[in-house]
């Protein structure tokens, strides 16, 4: 409900209610305050009716100015916004400074996540289930092998864990198996040690140790003993931060394989990449890896490993089909052959079934098999696919409004009754743009960024465009200064503004904008934490 401070996930709804930037001053903030409180003092007002309205917002606005004015409680609002000001911490003498303040929240969150954790055992596995259309046209059946892998951690105390795993492998009349236990101890924030054990297909024993030796550098460290020939294999990896997005590798392995491995990686919010050198004493090898994330819910993939032991090329994407579930469809050329690959990924858990086309390469043959499945997937997705999740959109839509419509009601009653007490000095400042040729908001709306995409359509939807967002040209007019200029913060969800509020929680929310200024038209369209000043020249209709 607006009603509530607390706006949002971001813990901005005191600094948009204010009407001011999250770095903003000591002396911005009083300054802001004294602003809305001449607005709604309740002392100013007669009528019971008004009198009401204003105690309401006049309280608001007293809590945003007592937190924000208070260094320790702004603070402590800035990292865990309300919740953390009623969590209970202390604020008395014991934290004196900020900093001292800020290391105990620290270790407060840390506290919260691990007794989360330590509530559920966190458990994982694949199944790989390799199949083969040679073998099924020559009679042999289609099955060629399957793995299965398992893994649980469970934490024993606040710094214990204990991850326990098997597997097991069939392959045409062979097979085996193996079970696995890794002890991980938290000796510091900054370093640990695992004692880990194998028996199985591989028996081994082996003790591990990581450090972060800086804010951007890692060291691991491990020792493993084979219990079948008594060899011994000894590795270090070094990690370091090359940039916010990079991180560079090196990795030393010496025993019966020893090899040198230099890597690196990158993640961005639309693309990732890696790629990987390694030089053992009988090989060698080079790998990357490109991703490409088209969408929230969809990504490509291409991947190239040569060697002196294989050389192959895979090509694909996936496409996330629930809030835990990734499903991907890769096309594979190697020395192996063509193989198609079908991955399921829900939570923890992954289900492979790589299906060998042919163990022979041909150019034509390799070709067809790469554009039949990618033409088969976009006429499912035109057809089958993208009208299905559209239908599921629609009535998720219509299940969220439901359930949000009492919410919407009292936060529409609460903007209205907030914009009825700023209509009188909005409409003042309004009319002094208008003498001065100056700033004058002519139309704002707020709301379903769908829904602001169809304003102009025609009247039969008019009343469901409506309900998905609000008239916010009250309060925007009265945000003008006396300069004729108009700021919303970067940052500052707008639904937190005085008069505004949220008319479809869970929806995507843009502002649209319609102003004059010097006797021109303007429009504008600004997202829900997105900056806009106002007048600018690029915005001229």
């Amino acid at each position: 409900m607006e009603a509530t401070i607390d706006q949002g996930s971001n813990n901005r709804g005191l600094y948009a209610l204010l009407h001011i930037s999250p770095e903003a001053s000591d002396e911005e903030i009083r300054r802001a305050y004294r602003q809305w409180a001449q607005v709604y003092h309740p002392d100013k007002y007669q009528a019971l009716q008004m009198k009401e309205v204003a105690t309401e917002n006049f309280q608001r606005i007293c809590e945003a100015y007592e937190i924000l004015t208070d260094e320790k409680k702004r603070v402590i609002y800035d990292i865990y916004g309300m919740e953390g000001l009623t969590s209970g911490l202390e604020l008395g003498p014991r934290l004196n400074k900020v900093e001292e303040l800020k290391e105990e929240l620290e270790r407060l969150r840390r506290q919260r996540e691990q007794e989360k954790v330590s509530a559920h055992l966190r458990p994982s596995g694949s199944i790989v289930a390799s199949l083969s259309l040679p073998n099924l046209l020559q009679g042999d059946g289609i099955m060629r092998g399957m793995s299965m892998a398992s893994e649980v951690q469970s934490p024993l105390s606040k710094n214990d864990y204990l991850s326990i795993g098997g597997n097991l492998a069939v392959n045409a009349n062979s097979g085996g198996g193996g079970a696995s236990a890794v002890f991980r101890h938290q000796i510091s924030p900054a370093s640990s040690v695992e004692v880990m054990g194998t028996i199985g297909l591989q028996s081994l024993i082996g003790v591990q140790t990581s450090r972060q030796l800086s804010v951007h550098s890692t060291a691991v460290m491990g020792v493993t003993a084979s219990l079948r020939d008594g060899s011994v294999n000894l590795s270090n990896t070094w990690t370091r931060q090359l940039s916010e997005s990079t991180h560079g590798s090196i990795q030393l392995s010496l025993g019966p394989d020893s090899s040198i491995a230099v890597g690196w990686r990158k993640k961005e919010e639309r693309r990732s990449a890696s790629g990987e050198l390694k030089f053992g004493t009988s090989s060698f090898s080079a790998t990357a890896h490109y991703t490409h994330r088209f969408s929230s819910k969809s990504h490509g993939r291409i991947s190239g490993t040569v060697g002196s032991t294989a050389l192959a090329v895979e090509i694909g994407g996936g496409r996330k089909i629930s809030k835990f579930s990734t499903v991907r469809m890769l096309y594979s050329i190697s020395t192996q052959g063509l193989v198609w690959k079908f991955e399921l990924h829900r939570g923890g858990q992954k289900l492979i079934i790589p299906i060998l086309i042919s163990s022979h390469f041909s150019p034509s043959f390799a070709t067809g098999a790469f554009i039949i499945p990618v033409s088969l997937y976009f006429t499912l997705k035109k057809f089958v696919f993208k009208p299905y999740y559209l239908r599921r959109e629609k009535q998720k839509a219509l299940e969220n409004t439901e359930n949000t419509e009492n919410q919407v009601k009292e936060a529409r009653a609460a903007a209205e009754r907030a914009q009825h007490l700023l209509q009188n000095v909005s409409n003042r400042k309004k009319n002094k743009q208008l003498e001065a040729g100056g700033l004058v908001i002519t139309k704002a709306v707020y709301g379903n960024s769908k829904a602001l995409l169809n304003r102009r359509v025609s009247e039969e939807i008019q009343d469901e465009v409506a309900s998905q967002v609000i008239d916010v040209t009250v309060p925007l007019n009265f945000l003008v200064n006396d300069a004729g200029q108009l700021k919303l913060h970067e940052g500052v969800k707008k639904s937190g503004i005085m008069g505004f509020c949220d008319p479809c929680p869970g929806e995507a929310k843009q502002l649209y904008v319609e102003y004059t200024y010097a006797g021109t038209q303007y429009e504008v369209t600004a997202g829900d934490y997105e900056e806009l000043v106002i007048p600018q020249e690029r915005h001229r209709v």
